[in-house]
């Protein structure tokens, strides 16, 4: 179970202060939790948090250990620099879109779920169909976030990768059946407090051993004869120009607002945080402040550019930089462990292990919510949703989404191990290209006035997900594990470069387009 040799720096007043930190927050989320006497209560906290909480929150799972770890390990790569932040451009405005289009419209019935909205206005097949898009999304995207709090806990304890996720999976069961989105929210607070102070920290113990003009000079490097400046922040290069490139400014303009849009009004791991609110005006004010998240990443890319400096003015060891080769998402948990003071460190650490965790529990119960809105639906939940019962059943719907999410995430394991690609945050946004596009879509479809077929926007889906499979590397790797390696060559071999990011907006273009010719041939 034990292996490297980084965790050799993590002591046991390190493990002390990890396994005293989740212990407290747990004991906080248990505190916060209230009672759970209604299914509004467990999915909804009541509808009576805080809005400044639940902004709070969504930063939180926003940023999560992926943004903690791989946005600095984006900038320590060789040919990395600060063009991941041109895609909060997009963010912002999608954010204010949501919060002053989607959430009136949301809050107009009392609804669970933008999944509800959409039925409503599409029939009940629709709502099946945007609920299994989300699961698969959920499943696929939160995957992800475990699969990296996982990598960091095995370098810095030496504690397998597959024994992390099921202790991660674990305690977010513990948690969610704890006291529902009263602790998600609460814990989520608590990471996000962390999450700062973990950066902030950073950065001042990197600029007061190097100094920030010495970091700027230290981040003017040649590569192959070519000056690359890593603190660069703006890529202007066209999409024909070479459409596999996703930090740049047309991305960030043209493809993320798709994308945040999707993930902000549209994915239950968000909205269920909004409809926490008690009102549109604090939940409008909940997702406008979360743009405050794009100053934590910018703080994150600062950390970036310090550690490329200190390992330029202390070159590391022989082991130590073939972990760094290995991947750079090593480089910030190593740095943590030789660098922070004890003590120190294992607080900053139980930080991106707690946040994977407060990641998971938050999906658990989003997807608890809408898998028993689509088995009982809105009227039975609501009608029996007073009674211990439905409460007892939510919980039992966390239990198995938990199993779920854990298998998922081992199996997520073994197919990024046969990958190459150690830039987590595209891996991340890779897994929601599947399903946000189509998601999309649905939304549209459900918003505009006109005609629209459940069959054709089913058609939709099927042809996004399918040309996403396509495109990314992950359905190669299936076929490479049952054998089938000479299909996968054949079909890497064939496909064009593209992005993943350029699937948002096509995708939900093609399954909108799908619904509406459906709509068009429609009998009435």
């Amino acid at each position: 179970m034990f292996t490297g040799a980084i965790e050799a720096h993590f002591t046991g007043w390190d493990w002390a202060v990890l396994v005293g930190y989740l212990l407290l927050t747990t004991w906080v989320g248990h505190k916060m939790s209230g009672q759970q006497a209604s299914i509004k209560d467990f999915f909804l906290g009541g509808r009576t948090l805080p809005w400044w909480a639940v902004s709070g929150s969504m930063i939180a799972t926003e940023i999560s250990a992926l943004t903690f770890i791989g946005v600095p390990g984006i900038v320590f790569g060789l040919m990395g620099d600060w063009t991941y932040l041109q895609w909060g451009v997009g963010s912002m405005v999608a954010r204010f879109a949501v919060a002053y289009w989607l959430i009136p419209l949301y809050y107009e019935k009392e609804i669970y779920s933008p999944y509800d909205f959409m039925g409503n206005r599409l029939g009940a097949k629709v709502k099946t169909l945007v609920t299994g898009l989300f699961s698969l999304g959920s499943i696929l995207g939160q995957s992800v976030r475990v699969l990296v709090t996982a990598i960091i806990l095995r370098e810095v304890t030496g504690l397998s990768v597959e024994f992390c996720i099921v202790v991660i999976g674990l305690v977010a069961v513990i948690w969610t059946l704890m006291g529902g989105m009263q602790t998600v929210i609460w814990t989520d607070v608590m990471q996000f407090c962390l999450f700062v102070f973990g950066g902030l920290l950073a950065l001042f113990l990197l600029l007061k051993g190097l100094g920030w003009s010495e970091v700027v000079a230290l981040n003017q490097v040649v590569v192959d004869g070519v000056a690359i400046d890593k603190m660069r922040f703006l890529d202007l290069t066209a999409p024909f120009e070479k459409p596999e490139l996703r930090y740049t400014l047309w991305v960030g303009l043209l493809a993320m607002p798709f994308q945040n849009f999707t993930a902000f009004g549209v994915d239950q791991l968000n909205t269920q945080r909004m409809f926490c609110c008690g009102s549109v005006s604090d939940a409008r004010k909940a997702m406008c402040w979360s743009s405050v998240s794009l100053l934590i990443t910018l703080l994150m890319l600062a950390v970036g550019s310090g550690l490329f400096a200190w390992y330029q003015q202390y070159p590391p060891e022989a082991a130590l930089a073939a972990k760094f080769a290995e991947s750079p998402n090593n480089v910030f948990p190593a740095w943590i462990v030789r660098e922070v003071p004890v003590g120190l460190s294992g607080l900053i650490l139980a930080g991106a292990f707690a946040a994977a965790i407060s990641s998971l529990d938050s999906i658990l119960a989003a997807l608890s919510q809408t898998s028993l809105s689509v088995i009982y639906g809105q009227e039975r939940m609501e009608e029996e949703g007073q009674g211990a019962r439905m409460v007892k059943i939510s919980r039992i719907a966390v239990l198995i989404w938990g199993v779920i999410l854990t298998l998922a995430g081992l199996l997520l394991w073994e197919i990024y191990r046969r990958n190459d690609d150690s830039d987590l945050i595209g891996l991340a946004f890779g897994m929601v290209a599947y399903t946000y596009g189509p998601l999309l879509g649905v939304l549209l479809a459900a918003l505009i006035p006109w005609r629209v077929s459940g069959r054709g926007l089913v058609v939709g889906t099927t042809l996004s997900v399918l040309l996403v499979a396509y495109f990314r590397p992950e359905l190669m790797s299936i076929l490479e594990m049952i054998g089938q390696k000479d299909l996968a060559k054949a079909l890497i071999e064939s496909r064009p470069k593209l992005a993943s990011e350029w699937f948002f907006p096509i995708n939900a273009l093609i399954t909108l387009a799908c619904g509406l010719g459906g709509g068009f041939f429609k009998r009435e």
